[in-house]
């Protein structure tokens, strides 16, 4: 995606986050991937390289190449991450940020959350939305994967500091629907 729309696009925003949040922790790798022009399809090289007039996605042997030795310069081990702690780790993210837009009154309440990622994002529908699914699987459940990934030292714990709204249904056993 970052290739389609263009990564510099990212990086200008980055760069003005960085400026008002210093402390802010992020992965500098697509900052990388900027500094060596690879803006993305409208360059022919991005995460993918491309040929002139065609949007099919190589593979880039220099893009990895980065990657290892970014990787290898943080002193960072590369490990297997199963298919569960990748969604836990999109949808929960997305959940917590519910919780917030919820208790700051932007949002009535999480089916509201729910309605915009089903019909605007293509959240899966069996799914009933971030919200729905969160109740799902447990709000203390949730809150426990939060928890863990907080604790890895190469993670930000910050960001995964359950919104009030979470931490508070959980200690009071409700859900987000009920």
């Amino acid at each position: 995606m970052g290739d389609l729309a263009g990564n510099d696009i990212g990086w200008a925003i980055r760069k003005r986050r960085y400026q008002e949040k210093p402390g802010m922790k992020y992965s500098k790798t697509a900052d990388l991937l900027c500094e060596l022009g690879r803006y993305g399809q409208k360059t022919g090289a991005g995460w993918y390289d491309y040929k002139p007039g065609k949007r099919d996605a190589i593979p880039s042997a220099l893009v990895v190449e980065m990657i290892e030795k970014h990787r290898k310069d943080l002193g960072i081990t590369p490990r297997k991450i199963s298919d569960e702690e990748i969604v836990q780790r999109l949808v929960y993210a997305l959940v917590n940020e519910g919780a917030h837009i919820v208790e700051e009154g932007i949002a009535s309440r999480a089916s509201d959350i729910d309605m915009v990622y089903l019909t605007g994002y293509g959240f899966p529908i069996h799914r009933g939305g971030p919200m729905q699914y969160a109740d799902t699987v447990g709000l203390f459940n949730v809150v426990q994967s939060m928890k863990r990934f907080a604790q890895n030292p190469l993670d930000d714990a910050k960001f995964w500091q359950p919104a009030p709204l979470l931490a508070r249904l959980v200690a009071e056993g409700k859900s987000f629907n009920g």
